[in-house]
């Protein structure tokens, strides 16, 4: 790790061994979309242990905030508790359970994952195998299957081999399934595990939080620190905000990959995802606090991917949106990342919600007229002044005009 991290002036030191064994603690938590109780509570406690003032949506949504010196405009920060899973669709007449995923995610990464199965009576153990799972039995058929969920299966571990058995058991179509995560931390920083999408923002997210409060600093505005439970459905940040909300930074996993710019080192920024860009000025920001605070940091486009920000956008709230990424090698699958990413991501939180306020257009109450309303740079650079090369056009025609010099048509 960079050692001159810690020396550069105005950063919170973030505190390294509470961001990792947190995360550690929420990858053990099941937490499918639609299942979720759980890790909202252990969350919730935390945030009471920090003295951070909260309270929750109907259906377990957070809304944490660390009062401002002014309550206007207010800021946002986000990253999400539920992750990948799946639910029962059928009980299958040999005692094994078919399954349709929670989430968008390969059935490719399911085949032989270890689960955990809630139904109303309580958890079960098994295994998601691929319909033909014997070489002994089926020989090179177990390659030939093609790559599908009706091509998987759930084998229970307990004496269960009919569909009555099943119903027996108490087993229920709609049942969640939890994947299980097989975390493993390593020596030289890297961290693989399933879930790591967004159980690592939020866990920047806290380190930051934690942060923020051990520097006994007070961030200009209000500065919510939310986490949502629904966003690998697509509902995300939709019900989680308020009007006060002027900016909201979503943190998420940035996809290192052939064809992006993502890296599993730094600040990922995100310039535009499947939703669009994110705003301008709120995007230059973020770079520009990682530009003049030493923050390793690159910038991407994902043409795949949509995150909170959408979802708030598209509830119909005027906030200004950016999102920032660690970079993850193998999103949705077995993923892979690095401390040095949510070291990094946790510095720029602290540090956004430190920062003044520079847009003062964003009040809660519109008023007519631009006086304050922002500007985008239109100006030529200082490269511009440079001599222009020769127009590449073909001798004896005027391309501008579309005719040939002697007035006939080009």
């Amino acid at each position: 790790m960079d050692a001159s991290r810690d020396k550069m002036p105005h950063k919170p030191p973030i505190d390294r061994n509470y961001l990792l064994g947190f995360l550690q603690e929420l990858l053990e938590i099941p937490s499918p979309t639609g299942f979720t109780d759980q890790i909202v509570r252990f969350c919730a406690r935390e945030l009471d242990r920090l003295g951070v003032n909260y309270e929750l949506t109907r259906r377990g949504a957070i809304r944490a905030v660390v009062p401002g010196r002014h309550r206007h405009p207010a800021r946002a920060l986000i990253s999400h508790l539920d992750t990948l899973g799946a639910q029962v669709k059928d009980l299958k007449d040999n005692g094994r359970l078919e399954l349709v995923p929670v989430g968008h995610w390969s059935a490719r990464f399911a085949e032989g994952a270890r689960c955990t199965i809630f139904t109303y009576g309580g958890t079960y153990r098994g295994t998601i195998l691929p319909l033909k799972a014997s070489g002994h039995t089926y020989g090179p058929e177990i390659d030939e299957q093609p790559v599908s969920w009706s091509q998987v299966e759930l084998r229970i571990d307990a004496e269960i081999y009919s569909r009555q058995s099943l119903a027996d058991h108490g087993f229920g179509i709609g049942d969640f399934v939890a994947i299980d995560p097989q975390p493993e931390f390593m020596e030289n920083g890297y961290i693989v595990s399933r879930h790591l999408d967004d159980k690592a923002g939020v866990a920047a997210m806290f380190a930051a939080l934690k942060a923020i409060l051990d520097s006994g600093r007070t961030p200009a505005v209000d500065t919510y620190f939310l986490f949502s439970i629904a966003e690998e459905v697509g509902v995300g940040a939709s019900s989680v905000l308020h009007g006060d909300i002027a900016a909201m930074v979503t943190i998420d996993n940035g996809t290192t990959a052939p064809g992006q710019n993502s890296r599993e080192f730094g600040v990922t920024i995100a310039m535009a995802d499947s939703s669009g860009p994110f705003d301008y000025h709120l995007t230059k920001k973020l770079i520009d606090l990682c530009a003049t605070n030493g923050i390793v940091h690159q910038r991407d486009i994902f043409r795949h991917y949509r995150c909170d920000s959408a979802s708030a956008l598209e509830a119909g709230n005027d906030i200004r949106t950016a999102l920032i990424t660690f970079g993850i090698d193998a999103s949705h699958g077995y993923e892979r990342i690095h401390q040095h990413a949510l070291l990094s991501i946790a510095e720029l939180i602290a540090l956004y919600s430190l920062s003044p306020v520079e847009v003062k257009h964003d009040r809660k109450e519109l008023t007519p007229g631009i006086t304050s309303f922002t500007e985008q740079p239109m100006a030529p650079s200082d490269d511009a002044a440079v001599e222009t090369p020769e127009w590449p056009y073909e001798k004896g025609k005027d391309l501008a005009m579309g005719k040939n010099k002697d007035g006939g048509k080009a």
